[in-house]
Parts: C-alpha cells; structure tokens; sequence
C-alpha cells in the first residue's frame, strides 16, 4: 500500500489490522474445527504459555529502555523488533500524519549513516529547513507575496540539489540487505510505530549500531521532498480510493472527540505544513528509550544480547512524554451514520463503541469476533454469504482502530448484486439479535475458543510472530504476559457472558453506520 519503508496499519478487511488480541490471533486465514482441536492436541495452549513466560528474559536498562529476549535456536535467524509507544493518538491538534511522516524519515540514516561529509551537509540542511519554514509561513499566509513564494521555492530547489551531492541514499537498506537481512519494514498506526527485520544471528551486533544510532542520531533529509511523497501517498491509499475514504468518514463520524477519529496519515491540510521543530520535538518525546520495547527471538545467547543491548542503547538518554490529556470520548446517545456516493461498488461498515483491554467485555468480544466471521463455518458468511447469498464478503474486527484507549467493534461486508446496503445491514442486526436473545451452544463456543486458542499458538510459532505480539503487548497491555492469561480468560467465559455483552453494546444508539453507495452515471 505505501512506500516499501512504510506501513499504515489498516482494518484488516483491507490490510493488516495490529489493533487488538483477536487481529493478531485471528488475522490469518482461520482454522476449521478439525485443525483448531488437532492443534490443541499437540500443542496445549496452557503449556506454551508457562513455558514462553518461562523462557522470556525482560531486562530494564537504566534509561527506561525494555528488552524482552527468547532464544529459539531452530535456525541460524534473529527477528528484531523495536516498537515505539508513538502513534497518531499521540500527534497534536494541527499536526495529524506526523507520527507516519517520522516513520519515513527514519529510513534517511544518521550522521554517520547516508552521508559523505555530515559537517558541511548540517549546515546546508539548517539553511533547508529555515527556507522550508519560511515557504510554509508565506504560503499559508493570506496575503502572501506570489513572487517572494516564488523566489523561496528556488532557494529550496538549490539547497536540495547542494544537500543531495552530500548524501548516500538508502544506505540503511544497502548495509541491511548485503548482510543477508529480509523483511525490513516498519509501520505506523493509531497505537504504536514498529520497526523490524530478520538477520541472520551473526549480524545482531550491525543491528544494534545500527538502530542504537537511529535512535540516538537521526537526520531528517530530505525532508520537503519526503513530505511530498507522503502526500502522494495519501492521494493514492485515500483520496483516490473509495474504500479510504469511507474509512475516514466512518472514524470522523463514530468518535467525536478521541483522536481516533483522525487518519493516521493525516488531514491534507495539515499534512501541507508539516514542521521540522514538531516533528523533531515529537521524535525525541515518543522514540525515547523510556517510551521503546525492543523484542528479540531467535538464535541468539539471551546474557550477551542483554550486554549488547546494554553497549549500544543504555547510553541514551530518556526522556519523559509529555502528558497529552487526550479527551475522552463521550458516550454515543443515538446512531450516527455517514453516506459517501462514489462511482464505486457498495460497502457497508458497521460498529460499535466498546471498552479495551484489560476489560472482560474486551475478552467477550474476541469470542464474539470469531463466532460471527471466524470462518467459512461463521454465522455470518454462513448465513449472508452462503445461505442468503446477500453478501460477497464480510468480516470484523474487534478492537478498531486501536486498543490503547476505548474502541469499536466493527463490522465490514460488501453487498452482492442486486442486494443492497440496506438490505445486508438488515440481515447483519438480525444476526445480532440472535447473539441477545439465545444462547450460543456449548459446541459453537467450544469451537470458536479452540480456534482461537490453535490461531494463537500458530502465532506463537514463527520467531517474527512472537517478536512481533512480545513487543505489542509489552507497550498497550503494560506487560508481554497478557499474552499467555488470554487463553484462561477465554476459558472463562460462558454463553450467558455473550448475551450480556450482546445487550449491553449492540444497540443502535451506540452505533455508528458508513455506507458507500454506487453514483448513477447518467
């Protein structure tokens, strides 16, 4: 979807969703009963997490810094993942997109990193960035001067050219990619900010000079040219997509207040005047190493990782996040709903306010999420996609579009020709009524707990999958081991805690409907 250094996290009808415990357990193509109970034989769930618990080694360092390590000696691999508790919940009023922007800016290197001669490259970029900021003023100036904009764009176009002789262009990438690393990637979302490869094991220590450095010294080159590229990326991932506008509209419409409701990659308007200052200010905020987990699983010796770890990362200094005080959103007291006309096919997204972990409900929903799209064997592909024959597709996601504040239950469906939205949502609350009014099976339920826990394991078993959720839930659950007390709360709950939850959040005051609805063309 972006650039190959640079991921949005997306509802996972389209892209990848990394907002709760059911996107992560449930993101891959589900089981069927048969292997969801086969790899509860061979693998129980209760025994891979005592023995993770048992085989992660947390360490603190003296800034703040957490590093969780499992050694996995299967292959000669390491995953390496750094994840920053930064996200676009996390941006200023006016400055939305530029937690996604910095993601990109730290693929330009550092001041030993993509560079020829960083001492005369320092001085052409303050002379950049004073002309940058002196473009942005005058342009966003009513009354701006068209030829003293005219004369600043030139200087900037110079002062790129002289800055370009000075820089080595993707140099990260060139020194990963010689030392055999694969998966280089980051991505941006709502929560956090990840960074993460695969090396083979003998290279851990480039990784550490590596990123240590990115994180102690990055410079933002090319920063008037990358702001230019995330533009363009927003023309083609949102404004020429219809499927991204309506995502937009949908969150703008369902928060009225928490900055969820803004788009991680940014109002255009805003995405126009993006500043050094902020985004310098923001960098050394949010990628602090107090505010940083960094997961390592492979092979690797857990005591000389740590003192590695310790060489390279504990001499940077921490710094305290300023305290945002992010509104809460108010309680939803009637349906709201948003209608795009595009000349486009029909698609329907509905949800539902609901509290984040470590709620009960939170729980409750992950097992809602499975029993309703779970599947080819689900209630609703069984009886919209297959028995109705009203939809081409549906899904859900609980936990949208993050999980470190309250959230959505969210229910995504493209309706088949001839039906309509309307009628698909029809079906979708008579579906939900059912979940209110009789109880779930012990079967049913049974299925969607073994499926989730088998989904869990399989998770578990790639060194990228469970470095991945170490990081993850290390920074929105406040501890890693809220991974292995999923499955007992799972356990937990009963067809009557089902109904309940159904009562309490799927009424339609507490809901909130986006359609996209196809423009004749006449």
């Amino acid at each position: 979807m972006c650039r190959f250094k640079s991921t949005i996290v997306l509802p996972k009808h389209a892209f990848m969703n990394k907002c709760s415990i059911a996107a992560f357990f449930i993101a891959m193509l589900r089981n069927s009963l048969v292997a969801a109970v086969i790899g509860m034989l061979l693998f129980p769930v209760e025994a891979v997490a005592f023995d993770l618990e048992a085989r992660v080694q947390k360490v603190m360092l003296a800034n703040g810094l957490k590093v969780l390590i499992v050694e996995r000696h299967h292959s000669p691999i390491v995953s390496l993942y750094i994840t920053h508790r930064a996200g676009a919940v996390d941006e200023e009023d006016g400055h939305t997109g530029v937690a996604h922007f910095l993601e990109h800016l730290m693929f330009k290197g550092t001041t030993s990193i993509g560079t020829k001669d960083y001492n005369a490259e320092r001085i052409i970029l303050e002379q950049i960035h004073a002309a940058g900021d002196a473009l942005d003023r005058e342009m966003l100036n009513a009354a701006g001067n068209a030829d003293r904009i005219e004369d600043l764009k030139k200087t900037l176009r110079r002062l790129q050219d002289e800055e370009k002789k000075l820089i080595i262009e993707n140099e990260i990438d060139r020194i990963y990619a010689e030392q055999g690393a694969e998966n280089l990637n980051a991505s941006t979302g709502y929560d956090l900010t990840t960074y993460h490869v695969n090396l083979p094991s003998n290279k851990i220590e480039l990784w550490a000079r590596i990123e240590s450095d990115r994180m102690a010294n990055p410079v933002f080159r090319e920063f008037y040219a990358e702001r230019d590229v995330v533009m363009e990326e927003r023309r083609q991932t949102v404004e020429s997509e219809p499927e991204g506008q309506l995502m937009e509209r949908f969150l703008a419409t369902a928060f009225a207040a928490h900055p969820y409701r803004r788009p991680v990659i940014g109002w255009p308007s805003e995405m126009r005047s993006f500043s050094y200052d902020y985004t310098d200010t923001f960098f050394k905020a949010y990628y602090a190493p107090n505010n940083t987990v960094i997961a390592i699983v492979g092979d690797v010796a857990a005591q000389e990782t740590e003192s590695l770890i310790r060489k390279y990362f504990e001499s940077i200094p921490a710094h305290e996040p300023p305290p945002l005080g992010i509104p809460a959103e108010p309680v939803q007291t009637v349906e709201r709903r948003v209608v795009l006309e595009m000349d486009a096919n029909p698609q329907l997204i509905v949800g539902y306010h609901k509290p984040t972990l470590p709620s009960f409900d939170d729980y409750v929903f992950d097992i809602i999420d499975v029993v309703l799209t779970g599947g080819r064997t689900s209630r609703l592909y069984q009886s919209l996609v297959i028995n109705k024959k009203i939809a081409a597709g549906i899904s859900s996601v609980n936990g949208f579009p993050g999980a470190r504040y309250p959230n959505l239950f969210t229910i995504f469906s493209t309706p088949r020709a001839p039906h309509t939205n309307r009628e698909l949502e029809t079906a979708i609350y008579e579906e939900l009524e059912m979940l209110k009014k009789v109880p779930v099976g012990a079967e049913e339920l049974e299925k969607a707990k073994n499926q989730m826990k088998a989904d869990f394991i399989r998770r578990l078993s790639t060194n990228e999958g469970l470095a991945g959720m170490l990081g993850y839930f290390e920074c929105i659950a406040g501890d890693y081991r809220y991974i292995t007390t999923h499955s007992g709360y799972i356990d937990r709950i009963t067809a009557d805690d089902i109904m309940r939850t159904a009562r309490t959040y799927f009424i339609s005051e507490n809901r909130t409907v986006a359609e996209l609805i196809k423009k004749d063309i006449k």
